[in-house]
């Protein structure tokens, strides 16, 4: 079967709620890495068989196919067509997945992927509760097979959270001190350059926003739970940002033919489902059953990605997979980095590929909870 391979990636930087990017709109948010991206690898953009983008909240300035939109802002091509995927959290994971499959399949040879998020425009959840005008409070209510199946309990990724936290037995301590590292981890990649090559600054912010050098376990033990009597804080949460990225995904045919060098192989691709009350577990099947597909065990994993929605997300998945923190989000996770929705998977792949270059390693594991109970998986092999 045909490879596809990630030629270059690219991203923003992830601009904290209300900060540096918080006023850009969103198609000039992925026009910039587009045309970053193009510019890096050298090709005629014409050559582009399609853009796929993540994007949550397709609302305002992110509604009407943010992907074509975006592809024409920056001043690209008509020609290249665009679509928008929405996997909510692993949005722009599945928009890698999809460029994957069309190399795989033969039917393209050259495919972005990649997404953009403004939260600080386009408040999250807006696409969940835009409805109540028109007599729908959520997705769910009104639905017969819903409610017969799942009743009218509260579906919401809060609850989720709390939910594992309860059920793993996961303290506030520990998911306290897990995010305190979080930040550690984020600060120390920032302050040695570790994301300098795979970011194109935008007006001057260049970069991560987000990080907070001032915090501390004290100050985290301050803050009131997210609902009441429970465990998790806004501490112990991804935080609300802005950004976008980009990778171009191409075939074997298309490296010869446009003289490209690839800076990594796509193994294996593939996404799983899970209660979609507990919401955020799906990681954990998701990752036991990628790994059996591709044939290979978690030792073999030099790096893993997993994002950081929850503190409680990523300590149940590590006590149920036995996975080393030490090779898990090395340099931070969305706790301390931001968590752009749409944009995280493509910003989450094109650091995992820095990162295995920064340390020569060799195979890399991304994975992503995402609302519905879902999880994508994705291992890439670097070149």
């Amino acid at each position: 079967m045909p490879e596809a391979f990630i030629v270059d990636a690219v991203r923003t930087p992830v601009g904290r709620r209300g900060g540096g990017l918080s006023a850009v709109h969103p198609a000039d948010l992925g026009a910039h890495v587009l045309n970053a991206l193009i510019e890096r690898v050298g090709i005629d953009p014409g050559a582009v068989d399609d853009v796929v983008f993540g994007c949550v909240d397709a609302l305002g300035p992110q509604a009407g196919d943010i992907a074509r939109t975006a592809w024409l802002a920056a001043g690209l091509p008509e020609s290249v067509p665009g679509v928008t995927v929405d996997r909510q959290c692993g949005s722009s994971q599945q928009a890698v997945h999809f460029a994957a499959q069309a190399v795989m399949s033969g039917t393209a040879d050259l495919v972005i992927a990649g997404g953009v998020q403004n939260m600080s425009a386009i408040p999250i959840a807006a696409a969940m509760t835009v409805g109540e005008q028109f007599g729908y409070p959520n997705p769910f209510s009104g639905s017969v097979g819903w409610l017969k199946r799942y009743g009218d309990q509260e579906v919401s990724q809060f609850r989720a959270a709390e939910l594992i936290a309860e059920r793993w037995d996961l303290d506030r301590d520990e998911m306290e001190a897990y995010s305190l590292e979080s930040h550690r981890r984020a600060i120390t990649a920032i302050d040695e350059g570790r994301f300098e090559t795979e970011i194109v600054p935008f007006d001057g912010v260049a970069v991560d926003e987000c990080p907070r050098r001032d915090t501390s376990l004290e100050r985290m033990a301050e803050l009131q739970p997210l609902l009441p009597g429970g465990r998790l804080t806004a501490a112990l949460a991804s935080q609300i940002s802005d950004a976008s990225a980009a990778l171009l995904i191409a075939s074997d045919r298309a490296i010869r033919e446009h003289s490209l060098t690839p800076r990594a192989r796509i193994c294996h691709i593939s996404a799983r489902g899970d209660d979609p009350i507990y919401m955020l577990t799906a990681p954990i099947p998701a990752t036991r059953y990628a790994l059996e597909r591709a044939g290979m065990t978690l030792g073999e994993i030099d790096l893993v990605e997993i994002n950081e929605a929850f503190a409680s997300v990523v300590l149940a998945w590590q006590r149920e997979i036995g996975a080393d923190l030490d090779r898990v989000n090395v340099n931070g996770g969305a706790i301390a980095l931001g968590h752009p929705l749409g944009a995280t998977g493509a910003r989450l792949m094109t650091s995992l590929l820095s990162e295995l270059e920064r340390r020569d390693a060799r195979y890399g594991l991304q994975t992503m909870c995402e609302g519905g109970g879902q999880a994508n998986v994705t291992i890439i092999e670097r070149l």
